[in-house]
């Protein structure tokens, strides 16, 4: 007789632990499952964020950024350093226990919560049956009223350059290195590569980005992503775009890179290489054929606005299903497909998604694009305020950047807000909670922010839309 839960949640990453732990909340009796596990055999929340992504990344990005401002920035202030060096086993040791600690805060949530956790490959059958399988015990089935499945993802990797775990890494090795590379090659020059190819730059790489792609960060405002490349070429971060990568082959220590562009077939050889080229969802062994729940053709779970499948009772969320793959709008989806079985009705608004690269200068957006907006045919005003200008930003050596304001020409209500600059990754949030209120550039330009400060950038922006900027030359004089 198999055992029953409420709510099975299979995955305990950010996507999965909300969900786990807000259905405990309503009242469910529920279940997490997870086959993430400690240097003790034990379970490890978190997922890929917490133990090798976004969390550990931003530990080490941090890191690396007080050591760029130490060596190069310091003496225009004033401030004098002498004997400065790097210890990377240091900064790792610092990078894991706060993995550790963030780690042991969930486990100590889902059992506060009085979430059952459960540690093995789960896979769901029919009826909403649940097999776990793990090498230390035999198979429990569970029986569900619900599923919540909440896989996560894992790397791509390309057959040009197969990963090794030792000169060839993907982005969890190169969390991993004990050392900085004299020669760093980063296939792929999006977020997770531009992030890593930062951290091993300001410790001393010399980093070269092959982007297989002809545009730059194509996701990305236009007049941003322009900037952001700008900034990214002064940090001496070898940015090749148009370059495929077509084969690979290891030389001693060494790897030989070959690739193709415009002008032929080039070759670089490099110390370690880190295959950034993205993420799949982790689906693979995940559903039996009877379980009534459908793949596309790239492997994502197939569901509807509100993450429900074609299996009733049955729901996905994060990285496993449509939409980015980010931590929070994973968190967003448990949490409303949690509500959502308790009868209530919430809803995760996909136009109000932020996004941010967590590099130095921070680049972070939300909603429309000049060129989305264009091929749309919507007609719309602009607002740029450069943090050249900003008072604060001058202050403390932060005047990288610009903050950009897109507001509907008949309504003035925002369409999409785009920085890149100091704490941009925090910035955006005021953005976001503007944009979920409804509020047009007017209502953000009669809104009072503090001076000075770097979030003056996005009320002056506001002001630009109409030709009311007061520190910058506007174009439009009312």
């Amino acid at each position: 007789m198999s055992e029953k839960f409420d709510v099975v949640v299979v995955g305990a990453g950010p996507a999965g632990y909300h969900a786990a732990i807000r259905a405990a909340q309503l009242g469910f009796n529920t279940l997490c499952v997870d086959q993430w596990l400690n240097e003790k055999g034990e379970l490890q929340p978190g997922g890929t964020c917490l133990n090798v992504g976004c969390i550990p990344s931003k530990a080490l990005l941090d890191a690396s950024h007080k050591y760029s401002q130490a060596k190069s920035g310091f003496p225009a202030l004033g401030i004098q350093t002498k004997g400065l060096a790097i210890d990377v086993a240091q900064m790792q040791k610092h990078k894991r226990s706060v993995v550790a600690s963030l780690t042991q805060g969930v486990s100590g949530l889902l059992k506060s919560n009085g979430v059952v956790v459960m540690s093995g490959h789960a896979k769901l059958g029919a009826g909403k049956q649940v097999t776990v399988s793990s090498d230390q015990a035999s198979p429990v089935v569970v029986q569900a009223e619900h599923v919540i499945l909440a896989p996560g993802s894992s790397p791509i990797d390309i057959e040009a350059c197969r990963c090794d775990d030792d000169i060839v890494v993907d982005s969890t090795g190169a969390l991993e290195f004990e050392g900085v590379p004299k020669r760093l090659g980063i296939i792929g020059a999006g977020v997770i590569g531009l992030e890593l190819g930062s951290v091993w730059s300001r410790l001393g790489s010399e980093v070269v980005l092959l982007e297989a792609m002809d545009s730059f960060l194509p996701g990305a405002d236009t007049q941003v992503a322009k900037e952001a490349l700008k900034q990214f070429k002064r940090q001496k971060l070898d940015i090749r775009l148009g370059a495929k990568v077509v084969d690979s082959q290891k030389s001693g220590t060494q790897v030989v890179v070959r690739y193709e562009d415009s002008e032929g077939t080039q070759s670089e050889t490099f110390d370690r290489i880190v295959v950034a080229v993205g993420r799949r969802p982790q689906t693979a062994d995940l559903l039996a054929s009877d379980s009534g729940v459908s793949l596309d053709a790239r492997g994502f779970i197939e569901v509807d606005e509100h993450c429900q499948t074609g299996a009733p009772g049955v729901f996905a969320v994060g990285d496993a299903v449509r939409g980015a793959m980010l931590a929070h709008k994973g968190m967003e989806e448990g949490l409303m497909v949690a509500e959502r079985i308790k009868g209530k009705k919430p809803q995760v608004d996909y136009d109000t998604v932020p996004m941010v690269i967590y590099t130095h200068p921070e680049i972070a957006w939300v909603g429309q694009t000049e060129d989305g907006l264009k091929q749309k045919g919507i007609e719309f005003n602009v607002g740029v305020f450069p943090m050249a200008a900003s008072g604060r930003g001058m202050a403390s050596q932060e005047t990288a950047g610009l903050v950009k304001v897109i507001a509907d020409s008949a309504s003035d209500r925002v369409l999409g807000v785009h920085m890149i600059g100091a704490h941009a990754s925090e910035l955006i949030a005021e953005a976001v909670i503007a944009m979920e209120f409804g509020a047009s550039a007017e209502d953000i330009g009669l809104t009072m922010f503090a001076h000075p400060t770097i979030s003056e950038g996005f009320h002056e922006a506001a002001l630009a839309v109409s030709g009311h900027a007061i520190h910058i030359a506007n174009r439009k004089r009312r």
